[in-house]
């Protein structure tokens, strides 16, 4: 299936209390160019995301976009350091028995004391939170690439139009060619007649003059290998996988022929039809720079 290489797609998700939310766009490249802005705290994930986008995409400029809203993931985790309790504790009893105080010590009292209890920020799962970031990602890239597949249809059907429109004129330009052979022997039959004061002519002088000129204007092998070269652009239109560059190097064989007919065009009819040619191949080519 033909794809676009621009596009937009978009998805959210939830994990460990973060609200995850990615988009991302598309625009023409030669070469894949990812860019993933992500929060600074998430820049861990950037290099499994770029992965995750390259197993979609082989080329074209795109961003991704990653925002993380955080405020559900402060989980706060209250630890005890048990070792200091036990030797605040046994302090305390050495007073009372020593003293003669009352042994019975308050759990409260204990959780006065300094640095027996801690508050921390649990710390979030990286490793889940790359898979689940990679997930989001995933469901992006699916609308992404059912938007890319809907312009790559009409990327498909304006190439596949234009390509028929370039078939005509290829088979005007051959039928035209033999007619412009007899109109150059014409000519030439009249000008010699004409130097010559009406003297007789001989025919097989102008047949080999007539040959000679058929022979240099003859356009037979560019238009075949053009006729070649709109099958192989219609076969890979029909095709599945990424194919911009190599449509980018076929229309540039087109466009060759297409110069080559015209400079050996001799014909002012030949020449209108090269240019009508040409600017179809230009047509193709600027849609093929839109083609992943």
């Amino acid at each position: 299936m033909i794809k676009s290489m621009t596009g937009y797609g978009g998805a959210k998700s939830e994990a460990q209390g973060f609200e995850i939310s990615i988009e991302l766009k598309s625009v023409n490249n030669r070469y894949l160019d990812t860019s993933i802005r992500l929060p600074r705290n998430f820049i861990f994930a950037e290099e499994s995301l770029k992965s995750v986008v390259q197993s979609h995409i082989s080329r074209g400029k795109v961003d991704v976009f990653v925002s993380v809203n955080s405020s559900g993931a402060d989980s706060l985790v209250v630890s005890v350091n048990e070792v200091l309790a036990e030797g605040y504790i046994k302090a305390m009893r050495d007073l009372a028995e020593k003293y003669d105080l009352d042994k019975n010590i308050p759990v409260t009292a204990v959780t006065r004391f300094p640095d027996v209890l801690s508050v921390e920020k649990q710390e979030a799962d990286k490793d889940e939170l790359i898979s689940v970031l990679s997930g989001v990602l995933e469901e992006a890239l699916e609308e992404f690439d059912a938007m890319r597949s809907r312009e790559g249809e009409k990327l498909r059907d304006d190439v596949l139009s234009r390509a028929d429109g370039i078939e005509r004129l290829k088979l005007l330009v051959e039928e035209r060619s033999p007619q412009t052979i007899l109109d150059y022997r014409a000519r030439l039959e009249a000008r010699m007649k004409e130097v010559l004061d009406n003297t007789a002519i001989e025919e097989s002088r102008i047949l080999v003059e007539a040959a000679i000129f058929a022979d240099k204007i003859s356009v037979d092998e560019e238009t075949v290998r053009l006729s070649s070269h709109l099958s192989q652009l219609r076969e890979m239109m029909g095709g599945g996988s990424p194919m911009g560059r190599k449509l980018d190097f076929l229309v540039q064989e087109m466009n060759r022929e297409a110069n080559t007919i015209g400079s050996k065009a001799n014909d002012a009819e030949v020449s209108k039809y090269v240019l009508d040619l040409k600017a179809e191949i230009e047509k193709i080519r600027e849609q093929v720079q839109n083609i992943e």
